[in-house]
């Protein structure tokens, strides 16, 4: 078996474990509280996030409070959420404006996006991981959208990866195109930097 289809079927039984948590639901309980305390004191005002799909951490509600705060405590500047869109021709990612009720179409992979919403540039991303390692490294999909992204976005985002602790593999081996997070949440805590 090569990298690639270890990485396939790694990927494959993540998610099946990850769909199959029992106590998944508590565990993004304890991550949305983990969530709001680390973004407590950042000065970030616009924020990328993503979709949940296929049984991933779903960020939107906290930072969808997080917006509300700002609004009902004067933040200085408006605080914008973006959402992933696909590019499909250079298979990289740009964030749209995203609020609970905007309109909503899916992309060419099914998953919701804004339609019609402004282009953002996030300074702070959050990453959601089917697993993650020590070094910062996620494993994601596998359609490098993410690391094609971080690679030409000018000023950089702090990057945050996303999971429980079910993802952690302890041998992630990341390849030369891989782009360490800045840091990585799961439902302990802060696991990157340690």
């Amino acid at each position: 078996m090569d990298k690639a289809d270890v990485k396939r079927a790694l990927r494959k039984a993540l998610v099946a474990e990850r769909l199959n948590l029992p106590d998944r639901l508590e565990r993004a309980e304890a991550l949305q509280r983990i969530l709001r305390i680390w973004l407590f004191d950042r000065p970030d005002t616009v924020i990328g996030a993503y979709w949940p799909i296929k049984g991933e951490f779903d960020p939107l509600p906290v930072l969808h409070r997080w917006k509300e705060d700002g609004e009902l405590h004067g933040a200085p500047q408006r605080r914008q959420i973006g959402l992933p869109v696909v590019n499909k021709l250079h298979k990289t990612l740009t964030f749209h404006t995203w609020y609970p009720g905007c309109a909503m179409e899916e992309d060419a992979y099914g998953i919701p996006k804004p339609k019609d919403t402004e282009v953002i540039v996030p300074t702070l991303l959050f990453v959601p991981c089917v697993g993650y390692g020590t070094g910062g490294y996620r494993l994601g999909y596998g359609g490098g959208f993410y690391d094609r992204t971080l690679a030409t976005l000018q000023p950089k985002p702090f990057t945050v990866g996303l999971g429980f602790t079910q993802g952690f593999v302890d041998d992630l081996e990341p390849e030369a195109h891989d782009e360490p997070l800045d840091a990585i949440l799961n439902d302990n805590g802060v696991v990157w930097p340690v």
